[in-house]
């Protein structure tokens, strides 16, 4: 049979002579089936090659509410306090301050994130709302050991308050300071709250921690060690936040800080934790890097920073290996100054800030954010499904010692260790 075909289509083509094709009728695709389907392959071809394309996409910032963009100043002061060195940046919203001042939140970065830009967003957020932003620089990296960092935050803050104590515009409200810390930042708030009244510091209110993580075992290990935590006052609000991504270094940490502050009570404690979501596209990820937002804005290459007198001799240096990020905090470093702001950033972190500030600054307990649904509510992706909440958890009470049984031989005291510990993840 083919044979045949071939020798008719040959002896056709000689004469010139045209035969009707022989392909069976299912190999010919009628001209409706065409027009069917051209609209899906234009689709596909379109909608193929876009990552997520037709995924329900997260929530954006609220328009107004805690962690929303209802704004009462349009844009943002910069200003540089301090001497070369010793810098702090304040950032606050234009225009007149209101008659009772302004509330302070003092940002303490991560080790290594020294630069405000990381921050860019959440200051934003925060200086637009009303308050006045504090960023004390307490970290030149390759040159600031960590055991120095808690006096050197301290000083900085002292003198940035005291350099805008009469400022009008600026206007700082001493009776209502909250301190924010991410990562390594967070035993540093702890660290400047627990020695507040005797360094001449305004006692905060609120310890607002993202992420702990950077606690040494002492001074002489890598990272911020704990100093009396039992020192810090009674009535301040402690929050800490950890996602679950990387999460169990986070959350050790947070548990430590929230144990060894035994004078402030249970109802004034709560640990958060945020959850990824990936329902949609692009998904949520709650990393250690996922409290930073940065904004170009708040680069601090875009400010005059004081420079040294060349008459004035330089202080001596001495280097030490704890001054160097290890390869670990570079990366880590690298991904929070690459971070972007998504729902996390607007619900999880602001909102919840937000909110404990005002109950904080207002004489309410942790308990108030805890019974309130708005403060886990993490809204809904656009196609109506809602957004993993945030869990929360109170601290269990310390467990009280155990009374000696009598005649009983005291412990010894445990043996130093061998070698200083590894640091721990997050610094």
């Amino acid at each position: 049979m083919l044979l045949r075909d071939h020798a008719l289509s040959a002896g056709a083509k000689q004469c010139g002579v045209r035969l009707p094709s022989r392909q069976p009728p299912s190999l010919m695709p009628s001209l409706s089936r065409i027009r069917l389907a051209l609209p899906f392959a234009f689709a596909l071809a379109v909608l193929g090659g876009v990552p997520g394309a037709g995924a329900a996409t997260p929530p954006a910032q609220p328009k107004e509410g805690p962690g929303g963009q209802a704004y009462s100043a349009a844009s943002v002061v910069k200003r540089v306090l301090g001497r070369a060195g010793a810098v702090t940046l304040a950032y606050y919203g234009n225009g007149a301050a209101p008659a009772q001042g302004r509330p302070v939140v003092v940002m303490l970065h991560a080790w290594g994130a020294v630069n405000p830009q990381a921050y860019g967003a959440w200051i934003e957020h925060l200086a637009r709302s009303g308050t006045l932003v504090l960023f004390p620089r307490f970290q030149e990296v390759g040159r600031t050991r960590p055991v120095d960092a808690s006096g050197v935050a301290a000083t900085l803050i002292k003198d940035a308050l005291a350099e805008l104590a009469g400022d009008q515009e600026a206007k700082p409200d001493t009776s209502r300071v909250a301190l924010i810390g991410h990562l390594a930042g967070v035993p540093l708030a702890a660290n400047l709250a627990a020695h507040a009244k005797e360094t001449g510091l305004p006692v905060p209110r609120l310890i607002f921690g993202v992420m702990p993580g950077g606690i040494a075992r002492d001074d002489k290990a890598r990272g911020i060690a704990l100093h009396d935590l039992n020192a810090i006052d009674p009535a301040t609000m402690i929050v800490t936040v950890i996602g679950d991504r990387d999460a169990r270094a986070a959350d050790i940490a947070a548990r430590r800080v929230m144990r060894e502050a035994s004078a402030v009570p249970i109802d004034h404690k709560l640990m958060v934790r945020a959850l990824s979501d990936d329902h949609g596209f692009p998904a949520l990820s709650a990393t250690l890097a996922s409290p930073a937002g940065g904004s170009p804005a708040y680069d601090v290459a875009q400010l005059k920073l004081p420079t040294p007198d060349p008459k004035q001799k330089p202080a001596p240096f001495k280097w030490s290996a704890d001054m160097t990020l290890t390869g670990e905090q570079t990366v880590l470093v690298g991904q929070i100054n690459a971070a972007g702001t998504d729902s996390l950033d607007y619900l999880a972190f602001w909102k919840t800030f937000d909110m404990a500030a005002a109950a904080a600054f207002s004489g309410q307990n942790a308990a108030s954010l805890k019974s309130n649904p708005r403060f886990i509510d993490m809204e809904r992706w656009s196609d109506g499904w809602p957004v993993r909440r945030l869990s929360l958890e109170t601290p269990r009470p310390p467990t009280p010692p155990k009374p000696a049984a009598a005649g009983a031989t005291p412990a010894a005291p445990p043996k130093p260790a061998a070698k200083p510990a590894a640091p721990a993840r997050g610094q």
